[in-house]
């Protein structure tokens, strides 16, 4: 059924804006009328269009992975009481209150409706759900186990959403305290400092190097500070099409993987993110060559995901995953033994889930000390810079105390 946008006054005469289906835009406007609405701009609106599944100008915001992940469980409970999938779909778009993942979710009924399988439907709008949700979707349909498989995602999508937010909020009290520290610097340099060398200026007396160079700084900052944003912006433009370039990319992968302190939590996210992927991948029946070019793409390091490609490739002829994996050195030994053991036995989806697990855990604790670690480093280069302030200030007003003294 399609979906149409509506801009309608109230009898009141206060604007509406929002979204309706129907069966044709007379439907759509008697619809509205009986709301006791009055139409003033219809327009239907297609999921499958590039302005509705993506960065639609109209809706505005985007679909985030909570929004994704309960919709999912959702699904996979209306599915689990035999309810029609058509019918399943229709409840979670009356449900849905974000705009945008309501045309989408609109969108994929009709295309059932019309004989589509679910997994080709949702295809059809890649910037809302990914290739690990298509591919999930296939396997359980052409297994019979679609409910099982659904609950699987949203779980999967879950624990990629606490991951990211773990991180997120490692991150969150430095970066608060780095924007605070600069901006502080920069009303100090540029409204104190000048105060503070009219001052000194007018003793007539050499200032202290120290002194001269806090001075020299202010100065520089005051009269070139559009040079500096300037070359901010050209060296942040530079960097990013740097490490987006095919060259950039793998070498800034190593550098950030080989950097101490965040390098270690980058590969275990990564590492977690391979073996929670590939587990749920495993256990809904999707091959176990689609699961690992499917988990190659969602790790995002490219020394990692050229191990995994190896390893993929090691499958086709026949050999085993752990040691490609061994060879590359990017992985734990630990998680090369268990997922060994896990080939021997036949048990490969549930080793990696005990590897996710194991290095979740070992994430939580990381970043926590890692927080511990960041929050006195950075109170302390704010220190330095402060004292350094305050002994440039403190020198030229002592050498005006013994002054006044003699």
């Amino acid at each position: 059924m399609p979906i149409y946008e509506f801009k309608a006054y109230t009898l009141a005469g206060k604007l509406q804006k929002g979204i309706i289906e129907a069966d044709s835009q007379k439907s759509a406007r008697v619809k509205l009328k009986k709301q006791g609405l009055m139409v003033s701009e219809m327009t239907e609106k297609n999921a499958a269009k590039p302005n509705a599944s993506g960065g639609m100008p109209f809706f505005g915001g985007r679909v985030s992975v909570a929004e994704i992940s309960l919709v999912t469980r959702q699904l996979a409970s209306l599915v689990r009481a035999n309810i029609p999938l058509v019918e399943c779909l229709a409840a979670l778009t009356d449900q849905t209150e974000n705009e945008k993942l309501k045309v989408v979710l609109a969108q994929v009924r009709q295309d059932v409706n019309e004989g589509t399988s679910l997994a080709k439907a949702v295809s059809q709008h890649p910037k809302v759900f990914d290739n690990i949700f298509v591919n999930m979707i296939e396997a359980g349909e052409s297994s019979g186990t679609l409910s099982l498989v659904l609950m699987k995602l949203a779980d999967l999508k879950e624990t990629q959403m606490r991951l990211r937010s773990k991180v997120q909020s490692a991150m969150t009290y430095p970066c608060l305290m780095l924007v605070v520290g600069v901006v502080l610097m920069l009303v100090i340099f540029t409204a104190v400092i000048p105060k503070l060398a009219k001052v000194f200026e007018s003793l007539n007396k050499p200032m202290p190097p120290i002194t001269q160079a806090l001075i020299n700084i202010s100065d520089f900052v005051l009269n070139w500070w559009f040079l500096l944003v300037g070359l901010f912006f050209i060296l942040v433009a530079l960097f990013k099409r740097y490490i987006s370039s095919k060259g950039g990319r793998p070498k800034w992968d190593q550098f950030k993987l080989k950097a101490p302190l965040i390098g270690p939590l980058i590969r275990m996210v990564a590492v977690t993110r391979f073996a929670s992927t590939m587990s749920t991948l495993l256990a809904s029946s999707v091959p176990i060559l689609t699961a690992m070019n499917i988990s190659k793409n969602l790790v995002d390091n490219a020394p990692i995901s050229n191990a995994i490609q190896s390893a993929r490739e090691n499958i086709t002829e026949g050999q085993s995953i752990a040691e490609p994996l061994r060879r590359s050195g990017e992985f734990p030994p630990m998680m090369i033994h268990m997922i060994a053991i896990g080939e021997k036995t036949g048990e490969l989806s549930d080793m990696l889930k005990n590897v996710a697990t194991t290095y979740e855990d070992q994430i939580n604790s990381r970043v926590e000390s890692m927080t511990a670690l960041i929050e006195p480093i950075m109170i302390i280069l704010m220190g330095g810079m402060v004292g350094f302030i305050v002994i440039s200030v403190l020198l030229p007003l002592m050498d005006m105390s013994n002054i006044n003294a003699h």
